[in-house]
């Protein structure tokens, strides 16, 4: 059983989505946006940190996973966005989680089967997968996404290194 927090990182919405993956089964836990594009940009990165820390010692994950930063439209927006990711990983490092990497096309490829996929397409598979009533907001579904592709790299990992689970969950060799 492993409880991840995924991170959609930004300087204005912060998307967080916590699942829990036994196996290849993923269940729903919780998932949201931390919305701070009204504050001063020093006090988004404080608020981004505790509510971070907040979620962290709400849900006892046991790990964490980041989406990379991106270079778009302007390099101080990157910069901004990679300040705001600092902020998220400085939460999950001050509570000892691990913290995984995904680039955006390695998550989107990993959920849709696309690099490419858009908003839409990742928001329908979420829903699909952890069997949600309703479609989360962009950003969580980004932030859940970014957990699921990192509960299936590891699950496929585990499987190539020929350790599988029984049925309690616990590792069992060959």
């Amino acid at each position: 059983m492993a409880v991840i927090l995924g991170i959609d990182p930004g300087s204005r919405h912060c998307g967080y989505g916590v699942i829990n993956a036994v196996g290849s089964k993923l269940e729903y836990m919780a998932s949201g946006v931390i919305r701070v594009s009204t504050l001063p940009f020093p006090d988004r990165l404080q608020v981004i940190f505790t509510e971070l820390s907040a979620i962290i010692d709400e849900y006892h994950p046991s790990e964490a996973a980041i989406e990379e930063v991106f270079v778009g439209k302007s390099n101080v927006s990157a910069l901004k966005l990679g300040q705001a990711r600092g902020a998220a990983m400085v939460a999950c490092s001050n509570r000892n989680l691990p913290i995984h990497e995904y680039g955006a096309r390695k998550v989107k490829k990993a959920l849709v089967g696309s690099g490419q996929a858009d908003k839409k397409q990742v928001q329908h598979m979420i829903t699909t997968l952890l069997r949600l009533s309703r479609a989360p907001s962009q950003d969580a579904a980004d932030a859940l996404s970014v957990a699921v592709c990192h509960a299936h790299t590891q699950h496929s990992l585990i499987r190539m290194a020929g350790v599988r689970t029984s049925r309690r969950g616990r590792m069992v060799g060959h």
